[in-house]
């Protein structure tokens, strides 16, 4: 029977280059130069810290963090940025959390939304993934198109396609 299955995961290397293309940017900008601000990816715990001089350049390190995302074609939904704190020397630190893997009420978000389509596939939960089967593959992929329409809050990947 075709399925395929729908995750929501970020490619580390991607990120790591995105990241490390923004530092670069960070440290050769001149509204940068003088400054504190900087840009570090800890791999291990899928966290980027932030560090700017003011919100202003926060804000700019932000956009310049989304271009690289964007550019590497990793999905902006999955950064998702913690609070803001004061932090000595007048700077301002952040971190930004990557989301990786689907959650418990996400994935009920998903099947929800794939059974109100009135298709004839069906959807389970399967750990941090969802797995769509049914007898068409034209089913299957009205599915894929319904889902890349809707807006759920967090990047989707389909993947294992079979047929």
């Amino acid at each position: 029977m075709p399925s395929f299955d729908i995750v929501c995961e970020i490619d580390v290397q991607e990120v790591t280059n995105a990241v490390d293309q923004a530092a670069r940017e960070i440290g050769q900008r001149f509204d940068f130069r003088g400054g504190k601000s900087s840009i570090a990816f800890e791999k291990e715990k899928k966290i980027i810290k932030i560090l700017a001089d003011d919100e202003l350049k926060l804000r700019a390190i932000h956009a310049i963090l989304e271009q690289k995302f964007a550019k590497r074609g990793i999905d902006l939904m999955s950064i998702v940025y913690g609070k803001e704190e004061a932090a000595s020397g007048g700077v301002i630190r952040q971190t930004a959390s990557l989301k990786d893997g689907l959650e418990r009420d996400e994935a009920k978000k998903l099947t929800v939304a794939i059974k109100e389509l009135k298709m004839k596939v069906q959807a389970s939960v399967q750990g941090q993934q969802v797995r769509v089967e049914g007898k068409k593959i034209d089913d299957l992929q009205g599915v894929q198109a319904a889902l890349k329409e809707q807006q759920f809050g967090f990047a989707l990947q389909f993947v294992n396609q079979r047929s």
